[in-house]
């Protein structure tokens, strides 16, 4: 796909797009993380926008050229570092307290999307967020739909769903890892105090 243009799916230039990146910052539930890392990246239109509320921002994709534009994108972004990673093989160390997965799951078989899930799951911090956003629509290279991703996310242990937002094109849900006591992380309105 990113030998015929620099942005196959012309991230930067739909509506669809860019409304869906903002969907998917302005539901997240801090209002700054210490770091992010954001797998599958591609040409790094919600890397940008993640870098605005996190203090570093890893990102990664397997496509060469699509590290490539993610670096050029981001380089006015000092907290932003892009990497080649594969992934489920290739996994950054350290933990995070974000972790987005953005329209890239549905293209795992279920041991790799198992394996993936759980390394995720593991490098999150207790009370960090793990967010996962997916097109819900069949197309032939995935193997779900954002539902089914949904469903198989929520079924993880340790993590609790905080936010479940469900259109016609898509699927966006934000877990919680749930604190070392084993109870869920709180809400926005919770670490306020308003309940």
């Amino acid at each position: 796909m990113y030998g015929g243009g620099e942005d196959p799916w012309h991230l930067a230039e739909r509506w669809y797009e860019r409304r869906k990146y903002d969907i998917t910052v302005a539901a997240l539930p801090l209002p700054r993380y210490r770091r992010a890392f954001e797998p599958a990246c591609s040409v790094g239109e919600l890397t940008r926008r993640l870098a605005t509320r996190c203090d570093e921002v890893l990102a990664c994709d397997r496509v060469a050229s699509a590290v490539a534009t993610t670096r050029q994108r981001t380089a006015a972004a000092e907290n932003v570092t892009v990497r080649q990673l594969t992934l489920p093989d290739e996994w950054p160390d350290g933990s995070f307290d974000l972790i987005v997965l953005s329209e890239v799951l549905y293209y795992f078989a279920a041991p790799d999307l198992d394996r993936l899930l759980d390394r995720a799951r593991t490098a999150l911090e207790p009370g960090g967020h793990l967010v996962t956003v997916h097109w819900n629509h069949p197309v032939p290279e995935h193997l779900w739909t954002g539902i089914e991703i949904a469903d198989r996310v929520t079924g993880l242990p340790g993590l609790s769903l905080l936010a479940d937002h469900r259109e016609a094109d898509f699927v966006l849900q934000v877990h919680g890892r749930d604190l070392a006591d084993g109870s869920s992380p709180p809400g926005p309105a919770e670490r306020e105090g308003l309940v």
